[in-house]
């Protein structure tokens, strides 16, 4: 792995990457020249090594130039989710102390009324049209050299945690190195394993503001690859995509397995989908259905890891492997799983329990020295706060979130299991389930679901789902109350926004 400027250099025409919707291509030598460019731009801004930007950036071609500019420049960054509200974005621009921020149009309103709560900003940038009070990028790039700034070294990404419990951190690592051709900390390792390389064609359908879209096009574009990137995820697209490009490489969350299955039969059959070496998950618990029927369809290409932004450890499993171990998330590729009980006892092999890596890198999160030591126990071990345990070969399982355990009538019952089941059955395309407080049973299990035709959500459906339910599960984890929404409020990482469930119902 090298910076991609060599490939600038060698393949100055090779696609670096394609934007699936529009087609537009950027070739590494375009991609080389802009990021100069931009580099240059923040270094006439006033920035130097060390400072903060932030983009709210949708998929789009300035998001890489973007985020390459930066790391040619020393520069921090943090790309927001573009689903937040105005509060939630200036808090985050105010806390990774950003002196730029540079936002898609289609987000002004956002933006807009972010950037006046956000105090330190010296310049707000817009891309793909005008914001009010932002200057267009574009515009100021005119007079921008294309040969790299003088003083190039490397920058870092600080992504900040979904903020599924509270308010998001942001997850902070010096850059790794002074030089901007060190290569990524993960090739190594987990570049390695998936097989990264020159000829791979690597499909990208979820937001680049998420912590693996993020490094794996950044990983790619080290090797030499092509990203095919898509401005936003459809399931059969994403089919068509892979024959018309002949990906080798994905990369992709559960929810996107559920809605690429519930397509009809016929739509499904209807691509070839065999130039795919490598199909990678994450992000949350695959419900073990779901994982069977992708392995049938797609063969043993599927490979899953658990990890978090913290990069606190990483396990990883193929298909050959999680077919003998069905549920696992893997066995550690770095970092030492521990699953650790309440009172910070080491547990047992099969307990469940909260899950720990020991010889883990240390990092912090930004500004934030309590919520760090907290994420630490006193063997220097780190947590995100995922449950699980550990079989007797190694294998890590995921339960769930420690914030999102039911304890009802004294028992711990963990809601992934259950939504895995519930999105299985034909009615449903999406499912949350959490716990309300009740006062006989502490928590009353409750779901809510979306349906796959909105004509199901009736009391009727609710009552065949719960009898279904009944022969599938002990009758404890069986859901008291079955509830019906259009939409669930889930990120684009996979993961569902359920703090804002859990309120409203606790609120009622």
């Amino acid at each position: 792995m090298t910076h991609f400027s060599t490939y600038a250099i060698e393949t100055p025409d090779r696609p670096a990457y394609i934007m699936a919707n529009s087609g537009e291509t950027v070739t590494y030598g375009q991609l080389d020249r802009r990021s100069n460019q931009i580099a240059h731009l923040l270094r006439s801004l006033g920035l130097r090594p060390g400072d903060h930007i932030a983009m709210m950036l949708k998929n789009c071609p300035e998001f890489l130039q973007v985020a390459q500019a930066a790391n040619r420049a020393g520069i921090i960054f943090t790309p927001i989710s573009t689903h937040l509200k105005k509060d939630e974005t200036a808090y985050i621009i105010n806390n990774c102390q950003a002196k730029v921020f540079i936002a898609s149009s289609s987000l002004s309103a956002v933006a807009s009324e972010a950037s006046r709560s956000a105090a330190g900003l010296v310049r707000c940038l817009s891309v793909g049209g005008d914001i009010e009070g932002f200057d267009a990028l574009t515009g100021l790039l005119d007079e921008c050299p294309e040969i790299p700034i003088e003083d190039e070294c490397l920058g870092a990404p600080m992504l900040y945690s979904s903020g599924t419990t509270g308010k998001p951190k942001g997850v902070f690592w010096q850059p790794h190195s002074d030089s901007i051709q060190a290569p990524h900390p993960l090739a190594g390792s987990i570049g390695a394993f998936f097989g990264f390389d020159e000829k791979t064609v690597y499909l990208s359908p979820a937001p680049l503001y998420h912590a693996a879209p993020l490094h794996y096009n950044l990983m790619v574009l080290g090797m030499g690859g092509t990203s095919v990137i898509m401005e936003q995820f459809d399931p059969e697209r994403s089919l068509a995509l892979i024959e018309q490009y002949q990906i080798t490489h994905s990369q992709w969350v559960p929810i996107m397995f559920v809605r690429m299955l519930k397509l009809p039969e016929a739509n499904r059959s209807g691509y070839d989908l065999s130039s795919m070496k490598v199909a990678i998950h994450a992000a949350a618990p695959c419900p073990i259905d779901i994982k069977e029927q992708m392995i049938d369809w797609w063969g043993q290409v599927i490979v899953e890891y658990y990890a978090a932004s913290e990069s606190i450890g990483f396990t990883i499993i193929d298909s050959a492997a999680w077919l003998t171990h069905k549920g696992s998330v893997g066995r550690p590729l770095f970092g030492d799983p521990r699953i650790v009980g309440e009172d910070g006892e080491v547990l047992a092999t099969g307990e469940v329990g909260e899950i720990y890596f020991a010889d883990s890198r240390p990092f912090e999160y930004f500004d934030e020295p309590e919520k760090t030591r907290e994420a630490f126990n006193d063997q220097g071990w780190a947590t995100t706060g995922d449950m699980g345990y550990l079989d007797e070969e190694g294998f890590l399982y995921l339960t769930d979130r420690k914030n999102f355990t039911i304890i009802t009538g004294g028992v711990n019952v963990y809601p992934a299991e259950i939504e895995g089941l519930l999105v299985s059955h034909d009615k449903v395309a999406d499912a949350a389930v959490f716990g309300v407080p009740h006062p006989e049973y502490g928590e009353a299990v409750t779901a809510v679901i979306q349906p796959v035709n909105w004509a199901d959500a009736t009391e009727q459906t609710a009552a065949e789902l719960t009898e279904w339910m009944r022969d599938r599960l002990s009758s404890i984890k069986v859901p008291k109350t079955i509830d019906f929404l259009e939409q669930l409020p889930r990120m684009d990482n996979g993961k569902l926004y359920k703090r804002h469930l859990l309120d409203s119902y606790t609120a009622a």
